[in-house]
């Protein structure tokens, strides 16, 4: 039961290393054209498609199932603002370490709430697992591009998403063992998460994404919140 725990997780991290990896490999092989850039943005795009879909079938509807109307209110709330204020902060520093920390902030309380779901519902985890993981492929592409933009050496990035996806396994481990048996608290993590994760995709990620005359970018998100909706028809069917 561990075991699947630790795979799952494990899964949802690995990708933020291939993401860089892919992100080193696309900078190295492709040439800066405006079908590079829209790959660039296309794949974003299609990343908030993914997010959406995990807030739109999993972490939103698995919270109101236990909460009540304030409950939601109260804990959504406290999470757009709270991630709001962190973003703000962000953008004030305009350091390297920006960039990490944003990607980081979707990232861990969602697997801490996959490592409190697994014990109730595996089926539902496994859901959560690959949108996580799909949702990180994107982000630690582009996060990668930054930070190597930013200074940051190829080597020591790779190393930083190569220890980043690690966290996975480690929150997922933190969420089983001290919210399994608190749905509530699980609930109230899940919401909050989902406030602070649709701030940062329409803060951040969504303008990001876009380009002039580029419809490929909206069709990538479309095609992301699809993947959603087939995986939670396939694991719950």
């Amino acid at each position: 039961m561990l075991f699947k725990l630790i795979l799952f997780s494990g899964f949802s991290g690995a990708t933020v290393f291939i993401g860089g990896l892919l992100a080193n490999l696309f900078d190295h092989y492709i040439k800066d054209t405006p079908i590079k850039y829209q790959i660039i943005h296309t794949l974003m795009s299609f990343g908030a498609g993914i997010i959406l879909s995990a807030l739109a079938l999993v972490l939103v509807p698995k919270g109101m199932e236990t909460l009540s109307i304030w409950g939601v209110i109260g804990s959504f709330s406290f999470g757009a603002v709270l991630f709001m204020l962190i973003d703000r902060q962000l953008a004030k520093s305009d350091s390297q370490q920006a960039t990490l920390l944003a990607m980081m902030m979707d990232f861990v309380p969602e697997s801490i709430a996959l490592g409190a779901v697994f014990a109730i519902e595996p089926q539902m985890a496994l859901l959560l697992a690959v949108f996580i993981g799909l949702q990180n492929l994107p982000e630690s592409f582009n996060s990668f591009r930054d930070l190597v933009n930013s200074g940051f050496s190829v080597k020591k990035t790779l190393l930083i998403f190569f220890v980043l996806s690690f966290f996975g396994i480690i929150s997922a481990l933190m969420g089983h063992f001290l919210l399994r048996q608190h749905p509530n608290l699980t609930a109230h993590l899940m919401i909050f998460a989902s406030g602070g994760i649709l701030y940062l995709l329409i803060q951040d990620i969504i303008p990001e994404s876009k380009l002039a005359n580029n419809y490929l970018t909206p069709l990538g998100a479309t095609l992301g919140f699809l993947v959603g909706i087939a995986g939670e028809m396939l694991i719950s069917g």
